[in-house]
């Protein structure tokens, strides 16, 4: 004869009280860690903003006697431009990586030389989180 012997394993009951603890620690946890994602980016941008390229572009200045043009770009960094004014001591590339720089939300950096703002000689701008130029969230040179 067989004798009978209870299934081993888990109870509905038992699988739906684990989801339910997963989910409130997921609710719990995933809001830190995206606000915290959200500042590491706006850090990174701004440091990109305020010294890596500006880093860059002065060294390129140093060489050519002028920073790029807006024309000319942030690509003046990676290889020498073909527009005038042509540099005459172009001694790059200026950045470490042979592409140029996007900020953190994958945009290209906004670059206009000159500058129509007194005492400035480029704008160097990130359109921030919303990607749209000229809102609350850019990060730029100025401020």
């Amino acid at each position: 004869m067989r004798s009978y012997s209870p299934r081993r394993g888990f109870t509905l009951l038992e699988l739906l009280l684990v989801l339910v603890i997963l989910a409130a620690l997921t609710y719990m946890v995933v809001p830190r860690f995206s606000g915290r994602a959200r500042k590491a980016k706006i850090a990174a941008a701004r440091t990109d903003v305020l010294l890596n390229i500006p880093a860059a572009l002065d060294m390129y200045e140093l060489d050519n006697g002028a920073f790029p043009t807006t024309e000319q770009g942030l690509g003046a960094l990676i290889e020498p431009p073909s527009t005038e004014p042509l540099p005459p001591g172009w001694d790059g590339p200026y950045v470490r990586r042979p592409i140029v720089p996007k900020d953190p939300w994958g945009k290209p950096y906004l670059y206009r030389s000159p500058s129509p703002r007194k005492g400035l000689d480029y704008e160097l701008i990130s359109a921030g989180p919303d990607g749209v130029e000229l809102t609350t969230d850019d990060i730029t040179n100025w401020e």
